[in-house]
């Protein structure tokens, strides 16, 4: 198997897609917006992925945060908050908080299972810091880490319980982001002392099973290398010192904050210690070269993988839209109240 994850071009799989998917035996796959048109077709699309491998449990993700980073959209689907609205009711209601919390992620991962997706990439464990770039900004969950932490375990909860695997993001922190990393490399000044608050949520949530890096230069551990290519972070900081021992997905390797072609990111990313290595524009070149430098996945990185998936398994292979919007009332309700 191929220790990579892999975008799709368009609404189905082109026969080019399916010969390469099917000799590269990826880890798994990632939906974005370009490839939904509706439940049906989203679902055809997702159950042609599985007929490739005859993998029921395959990974496939997707970035459905709720507010601006949401790819399955109104009207087909209803809008789900983003982060920052549970860190405002946590003010008022804290239990209320972490309650509507978890409501919104089970609503969310149901909505996924109705059409075959089984990993979203939430919750952002990143503590939100004043003057940081608004690449986070509201989809933060507060700006105090066990905050932070409360509200991503009733996330992973939530999600769990609808039947997906959540992904904590981005270790060791995004929260302190000066640039964009779609755009550029953020280099983190701060002290080793300093980011102990950037990894306290992380620290305590490590049995998460699956995890993504954050591509920023942080000085006080390594200032030559991005994290996600560093070996000290992804070694020393994130494995010994957060003890983070689930699957570590890298960010898309495509942004601007990594330099080298993808294939070479890829390669380097694996060589620090990242499991696998996430390439989300379904360009063949790219994808052909990944999988020409990669080495084969480690029976270790296949332990992590099927231990993560494991914990949906027992889940029923299809959400159901009343039991999404029963959830949704009950969220809406908690969150009226704390108003």
């Amino acid at each position: 198997m191929t220790p990579a994850v892999f975008g799709v071009a368009g609404l189905s799989l082109t026969a080019s897609e399916k010969d390469f998917f099917r000799d590269s035996d990826p880890a798994g796959y990632i939906i974005f917006g370009r490839n939904i048109e509706s439940k049906a077709q989203l679902r055809a699309l997702t159950d042609e992925l599985r007929a490739i491998h005859g993998r029921d449990d395959l990974a496939i993700l997707i970035d459905q945060e709720g507010g601006r980073v949401a790819r399955m959209q109104e009207p087909i689907w209803p809008r789900f908050p983003a982060g920052e609205v549970f860190d405002k009711i946590y003010d008022i209601a804290p239990a209320t908080a972490i309650e509507a919390a978890r409501l919104n992620a089970q609503a969310i991962a149901v909505s996924m299972r109705e059409v075959g997706i089984t990993v979203d990439c939430l919750p952002l464990l990143d503590v939100r810091q004043p003057d940081a770039d608004n690449v986070i900004g509201d989809r933060a969950l507060g700006s105090e880490p066990m905050r932070v932490a409360a509200l991503g375990r009733a996330i992973l909860d939530g999600l769990q319980r609808g039947g997906v695997v959540g992904v904590v993001k981005h270790l060791p922190g995004h929260g302190r982001t000066s640039v964009d990393t779609h755009k550029a490399l953020p280099t983190v000044t701060a002290s080793d002392e300093e980011l102990e608050l950037d990894l306290a949520p992380f620290k305590t949530l490590n049995k998460a099973v699956m995890g993504m890096t954050g591509h920023l230069l942080f000085t006080a551990w390594d200032a030559e290398t991005p994290s996600t290519l560093s070996k000290t972070v992804v070694q020393d900081i994130i494995r010994d010192r957060i003890g983070f021992d689930g699957l570590l997905f890298t960010d898309d390797l495509d942004m601007e904050a990594l330099s080298g072609t993808v294939p070479e990111r890829a390669e380097r990313a694996q060589a620090a210690g990242c499991d696998i290595a996430l390439n989300c524009w379904a360009r063949m070149d790219d994808m052909t070269g990944i999988a020409e430098r990669l080495t084969p996945m480690s029976d270790k990185v296949q332990e992590r993988l099927d231990l993560a998936m494991a914990t949906i398994a027992e889940t029923k292979d299809a959400g159901d839209a009343d039991e999404m919007a029963a959830l949704v009332a009950r969220r809406d309700e908690l969150i009226a109240a704390a108003a």
